[in-house]
């Protein structure tokens, strides 16, 4: 019999990143190290990453990755994207055999950018009109999941513990100047290929820990400006929450964060007259994008990663620093794995964000 103290339980899900301000690259191996120290916190349901500035040779068009679950699926969204798209280099996004991964998808790999035609018609910006594409493959044809969408960049996932993702996908032949890494423990929610994270639209990525009870409410807003969520689980209306307000409303990243874990509003009325009156407004216009329940994520995008906890701190987050390299973990210990010495650790308080980019002048 099992006796309390004799068996760990854990507060589900791990998250860990790595970030260089310098655009050094940095081998996936060593992430999938990081994420493997807190194994504990997995149940094998699902594990992912995601890594900028992994496709160099193509940084100027978007990298698809496309999950199918048959040859019918994969031709149909294939004559949908030469249709929207000119492709280059189409490919099997290259594994490896694992003994713990299994019922894999086909797992494909694009490197288009739109055709001019069909922009122009379209009257678009061309990450709308991305956008939009890949809300189409997702919704409209079936089994095929379009799971990456950005630019030198690309999201890895699947069913199975991270460490076993990360060999399933040969991480340590890609090398990044940002990766985060995600460890799944799902309570609410089933474990399947497309539910694991991260959750990417775009260059943005998000991993995370914890339980979005406002999720109804947050899915009603999104999807009134054409997100449609259909992954069966709550993470996946933070990427397009921060999609909406940092993309679409041009918010900036500290404002984003004002609104995902909004300050109380015992807290605001204390503030200078300026600040009060612009998270007043915050609150007030984006009230359905506050989110509520336990959580720490981690947000990818090209250039840059924040860090943040909900309001009262109720998920464990660590963060770190070594020089010009920006560290970030559930559990210190995976920072420990990174960097045996950072020259500064702290946990962040709640709500506060912790944002790193790239130096001035280094190349995206």
């Amino acid at each position: 019999m099992l006796r309390e103290g004799t068996v760990r339980i854990p507060s589900g899900c791990a998250i860990s990143g790595v970030f260089s301000k310098s655009g050094t690259r940095i081998s996936g191996r060593s992430v999938i190290e990081s994420i493997a120290t807190m194994h504990d916190r997995s149940n094998g349901l699902g594990g992912g990453f995601a890594g900028y500035g992994i496709y160099p040779e193509y940084k100027d068009l978007y990298a698809l990755h496309i999950f199918y679950d048959n040859t019918a699926a994969k031709e149909e969204a294939e004559s949908f994207l030469d249709r929207h798209f000119d492709i280059v280099s189409p490919s099997s996004i290259p594994t490896a055999r694992h003994p713990r991964i299994s019922d894999a998808p086909l797992i494909w790999r694009y490197f288009v950018t739109p055709l001019p035609t069909k922009l122009q018609s379209s009257q678009l910006d061309e990450r709308e009109y991305v956008t939009r594409c890949v809300f189409r493959v997702n919704s409209e044809i079936d089994g095929a999941y379009v799971f990456s969408s950005g630019k030198n960049m690309g999201v890895f996932k699947a069913v199975g513990f991270p460490e076993d993702v990360g060999e399933f996908y040969r991480l340590d032949e890609y090398e990044g100047y940002s990766w985060t890494a995600h460890g799944r423990y799902p309570t609410n929610t089933p474990g399947w290929w497309g539910g694991a994270h991260p959750f990417a639209l775009l260059d943005y990525t998000v991993v995370h820990n914890g339980e979005i009870s406002s999720y109804d409410a947050n899915r009603r807003f999104v999807e009134m400006f054409g997100y449609k969520c259909a992954l069966l689980t709550d993470t996946e209306v933070i990427t397009y929450i921060i999609d909406y307000l940092h993309r679409r409303q041009g918010l900036s990243l500290p404002d984003v964060a004002k609104v995902i874990a909004a300050p109380f509003w015992s807290e605001i009325e204390l503030l200078p007259d300026e600040e009060r009156e612009k998270l007043t407004y915050l609150r007030n216009v984006f009230s359905s994008l506050l989110v509520t329940g336990p959580f720490s994520i981690l947000l990818g995008y090209t250039g840059g990663m924040m860090a943040l906890n909900d309001r009262l701190k109720l998920r464990s987050m660590v963060v770190a620093e070594k020089g010009d390299t920006f560290y970030a973990a559930s559990e210190e210990c995976a920072i420990r794995k990174l960097c045996e010495n950072p020259d500064r650790v702290w946990a962040p308080k709640g709500g506060e964000a912790v944002i790193a980019t790239l130096s001035e002048g280094v190349q995206k």
